[in-house]
């Protein structure tokens, strides 16, 4: 099918009324709001007595929080009533029985934890494939397909990380814990922050042009998980560590990912931009800081050659790095189906400045936190110094767009080296560098 509206907004300009052309209160924005409170009265009437009064505060904020994001982005409210349709009948399989994940059909293929996670795991490569054949060969039913399948993905991965909650609490009420503690869940997190953030930037700037670029970012991290759980066994929920039994974790942790999630979004938005910019450029000397910094993120996992699986991740490079060199060869062609320079422009910014808004609270968070288990609100861990040097990267970067009129490609270079930057504050530290936050290490 030819394709004449991948990228409706090539004008620069966002659809009418924000995000879905309706800003107004209804009675579906009421009746969504009481579905809410119904849903939180049921949770306080089911496990209020195991509850303290920080989650209970918590439980009514997110009402709030929730019922305004419904009526920001109305998709989202479809979304957030099938994951509770979804997690609800996981929950009333379980019969308050764990064993039951391998006895019953649709926990053991559909709904458990670990199945919908590996379903939100294939859903996102398959979205991947499809954005890029609906770019590539203009199709708008390949393009809508990715959407789907994104939307699919995003569906499975929450209800699995509500269900792996659930079955922490059957293991034993003593290790139930938020699933948002450990590498795995917050890879999980990570992913679906990121597709959601494009979701609504895909709906809102009416174009799908860009689902194959962040998708790539998000391919990675499926990678990631499924290594780590079928060489490390990272599904398996154990019992957290003293420094994590603490109801920050709840606010920070998430806070946190909002910012890597859109810090990422904005640097595959980035490379979108720079591919549509030297998209008639004939000289590889040009497009060299482009394809060495496309290959760095794309051969950056090779360092998990040290934790004992060296061929995955050397396929995986060899893959991810002729991804990119493919990208480059083929700029051309897609940088007729990209939208505008000022569209692409636009979308950065914002996601950044959101990232960036995020992850002040969540460092904020951190040293509430870190005041009330270590007794001291900053000692200079690694984990913490390569978080200020992450924001103070962002910092830098809105400051020079804001005051001195920071635009083009040059924006563009500095937002795909922040990913650099921020993908070592996220995997590197952990890694290689010994603190207080060494609980993380693979």
């Amino acid at each position: 099918m030819e394709l004449t509206s991948l990228t409706r907004g090539d004008a620069g300009r966002p659809m009418r009324g924000g995000s879905d052309g309706r800003r107004k209160v209804d009675w579906t924005d009421a009746a969504f709001a009481l579905l809410l409170v119904v849903g939180a009265a049921f949770a306080f009437h089911r496990v209020g007595d195991i509850m303290t009064g920080y989650d209970k505060a918590i439980l009514v904020g997110a009402v709030a929080v929730m019922a305004w994001l419904g009526w920001l982005w109305r998709p989202l409210r479809v979304l957030m009533l099938a994951v509770a349709a979804g997690s609800g009948l996981a929950l009333g399989l379980y019969q308050g029985e764990l064993a039951r994940a391998e006895q019953a059909f649709l926990l053991k293929y559909l709904l458990s934890s670990q199945s919908a996670i590996l379903w939100m795991c294939a859903l996102f490569v398959l979205a991947t494939a499809c954005y890029w054949i609906g770019l590539l060969a203009r199709s708008a039913t390949a393009a809508w397909l990715g959407t789907a399948l994104t939307w699919g993905a995003v569906f499975a991965g929450l209800t699995g990380l509500l269900v792996r909650w659930h079955e922490s609490y059957l293991l034993s009420p003593d290790i139930g814990y938020i699933p948002v503690s450990n590498l795995y869940e917050v890879f999980i997190l990570f992913s679906l922050i990121t597709a959601l953030f494009y979701l609504y930037y895909e709906r809102r700037y009416e174009t799908r042009a860009l689902g194959g670029f962040v998708l790539l970012v998000i391919a990675s991290a499926v990678a990631f998980l499924l290594w780590y759980t079928f060489d490390r066994g990272a599904q398996q929920i154990q019992p957290l560590v003293p420094a994590l039994q603490s109801w920050w974790m709840k606010l920070h942790v998430p806070a946190n990912f909002i910012g890597y999630g859109t810090f990422s979004l904005a640097a595959m938005v980035a490379f979108a931009y720079l591919v549509k910019a030297h998209g008639k450029t004939a000289s590889w000397v040009r497009l060299a800081p482009l394809f060495v910094l496309g290959v760095l993120l794309a051969v950056e996992p090779m360092v998990f050659r040290q934790t004992g699986m060296p061929a995955y991740w050397m396929v995986y490079a060899g893959v991810a790095a002729l991804i990119v060199g493919g990208i480059l060869l083929g700029r051309r062609r897609l940088a007729e189906h990209l939208p505008s320079l000022e569209v692409l422009d636009d979308i950065m910014y914002k996601a950044i400045a959101v990232g960036f808004a995020f992850f002040t609270v969540a460092t904020v968070l951190g040293a509430l936190w870190a005041a009330d288990a270590w007794g001291a609100y900053w000692q200079w861990d690694p984990k913490e110094t390569w978080a200020l040097i992450v924001w103070l990267n962002y910092a830098a970067w809105l400051h020079m767009r804001l005051i001195k009129g920071l635009r083009g490609s040059l924006a563009a270079y500095w937002a795909l080296v922040g990913l650099l930057v921020t993908g070592f504050a996220f995997l590197g530290v952990n890694m290689f560098l010994s603190g207080l936050h060494s609980y993380g290490e693979l």
